[in-house]
């Protein structure tokens, strides 16, 4: 017989962990399934050289703990993998929270009773669950992408992704490597690998566009002032589009005198990061507002790499800045001033085929190479969901349902598979947000709803098809509205051969959200089917 819960959740990230917090507090029992050997999700993956949060330390946090808020110290405004993984380590431990899943095991299925409304869920290793509730948090950035590539298999030397870099590290001094990629993965690592291999060749498949992190150790001063001001700080997240307390200028670009404009562009390069692509509040939905950034940004590379060759090789020409996720650096375009530094334009050159000493080139030339490191990114926001098998009513697959992009209501129902919630994921804010606080916010959302079910001895609940139609074409209409589409992004599955066409979050903004979520709740979850 299947053991018998009420909550089966998959995944053990900052979602996984809270969602099992939260569960646990209602008085659920909760049977949890982790593919990695422990818990951190993309954490727990992504431990490539450079690998480092885009979201300052402070705020990219659990907010539901107060008395951890006060008590962990960030050694860093922008904090490496190995410290995140850390913070979620303790946190899992703090709250014993790890007794609830079964780390090294992969769900390979769910399987919906529609008459008695629960799930039957298998593992690779045998086991079967079967629970009320599902909630799937699997991340939008963990099922890594290789690309084809003729004679992949055939390379004598050492291969690695960066989504799947070894845990013991990967030694390479005095070796040639060489790094397909340079979006996140590639640019916040390209930096360490030139320091350690002898010769490094990057191959670009397209310019991306990254700023400095303006990363720095924080002082204990520092520190105390954060942790005063941590009630501040979370309400102006929640009310912002991003999740963080920082806040775009009052007037969009064109109305600020120019002295005014880059006053506040300066201001924003050099707290550094993501935040650049947020300095006005029309910078991508204004081509002009656009162009503007773009031109600073533009400026500013070039002032530092010395062959302005390679400069324009670096600068992108194919999309607005800001559409695609910008990428936050230490030293990455300095590094191409480096001698034994070689930059290939794949659009110009592109890769013929691998072969067992390097790649082979269009045109003849043989690039020879030790290592070969894919930084190629993930079948982001529904990849690791295509790999479960989760079946809904009248035996439909949700790939089968999704198989002209998502479809969901409030990127939390799809209709046809009741009492299954996914968080984080395609129609919410999702990746344009801080995720910690996107998942706080939707298992909060969640645990609200099942407190509601029960209440009123509801077996459950589902979207109604009226209410997935209206989301699915409520967040076409405002990522319409905005530059966004104009990219070739993995936020449309641009980087997956086949995969359809569909701009995946909701681009309307963290706070715009929550307001719209609470309402819905506050209206007695209308769009959804509360089921006897």
């Amino acid at each position: 017989m299947p053991e018998q819960v009420d909550v089966v959740i998959v995944g053990a990230g900052f979602s996984g962990l809270y969602a099992a917090y939260r569960m646990r507090a209602l008085g659920l029992t909760v049977a949890g399934f982790e593919r990695g050997d422990g818990p951190g999700g993309v954490w727990y993956w992504n431990r490539y050289p450079g690998a480092r949060c885009d979201v300052e330390s402070v705020d990219y946090s659990y907010s539901f703990d107060k008395e951890l808020e006060q008590e962990w110290d960030w050694s860093e405004k922008y904090a490496t993998q190995p410290e995140i993984l850390r913070y979620v380590e303790h946190v899992a431990e703090r709250h014993d929270l790890l007794r609830h899943f079964t780390f090294g095991t992969s769900v390979v299925s769910a399987e919906l009773d529609e008459e008695r409304l629960r799930w039957t869920v298998r593992t690779d290793d045998g086991r079967v669950v079967e629970a009320r509730y599902v909630l799937t948090c699997v991340g939008c950035l963990s099922t890594a992408h290789t690309p084809q590539i003729e004679g992949v298999a055939d390379f004598a030397g050492a291969s690695y992704h960066t989504g799947q870099w070894p845990h013991e590290g990967v030694d390479l001094t005095g070796l040639r490597v060489g790094v397909i990629g340079t979006g996140s993965s590639g640019i916040q690592s390209i930096p360490l690998i030139a320091e350690d291999a002898a010769h490094l060749t990057v191959f670009q498949r397209s310019a991306n566009y990254s700023i400095p992190a303006g990363n720095k150790p924080l002082s204990d001063e520092e520190r105390a002032a954060q942790k005063a001001s941590y009630a501040e700080r979370r309400a102006l997240s929640r009310r912002s589009g991003g999740g963080s307390p920082h806040m775009a200028h009052p007037l969009n670009t064109l109305e600020a005198a120019a002295e005014e404009r880059r006053a506040a562009f300066e201001e924003r390069w050099r707290l550094g990061g993501v935040l650049y692509s947020k300095t006005f509040p029309d910078q991508v939905t204004s081509r002009a507002a656009n162009d503007v950034a773009r031109a600073f940004w533009e400026e500013k590379v070039r002032a530092v790499v010395d062959d302005p060759a390679v400069a324009d090789l670096l600068v992108p020409t194919d999309h607005p800045i800001g559409t695609k996720r910008i990428v936050t650096d230490d030293g990455y375009y300095e590094t191409y001033n480096r001698d034994d530094v070689r930059l290939v334009n794949l659009k110009a050159t592109p890769i013929e085929r691998i072969e067992a000493s390097g790649v082979r080139l269009a045109g003849g030339e043989l690039v020879e190479l030790d290592v070969l490191v894919y930084a190629t990114g993930f079948d982001a926001m529904t990849g690791s969901l295509d790999r479960i098998g989760i079946t809904g009513r009248e035996g439909r697959t949700l790939k089968e349902a999704w198989a002209a992009g998502p479809r969901t209501y409030l990127g939390l129902g799809v209709d046809g598979f009741p009492n299954l919630f996914n968080i984080a994921g395609p129609g919410s804010p999702s990746v344009l947000a801080n995720m910690i606080l996107c998942g706080e916010q939707h298992v909060d959302w969640i645990a609200g709803l099942l407190t509601h079910l029960s209440e009123r001895g509801h077996a459950g609940v589902e979207a109604r098809t009226p209410a997935v139609d209206g989301w699915v074409e409520e967040c076409r209409r405002r990522a319409d509205g905005t530059l966004m589409p104009a990219a070739n992004s993995w936020y449309l599955g641009a980087n997956i051969p086949g995969k359809p066409r569909v701009f995946m979050p909701f681009v309307g903004g963290f706070g715009a959200y929550g307001d719209i979520i609470e309402k819905v709740a506050a209206d007695g979850y209308e769009g959804f089917e509360l089921l006897s």
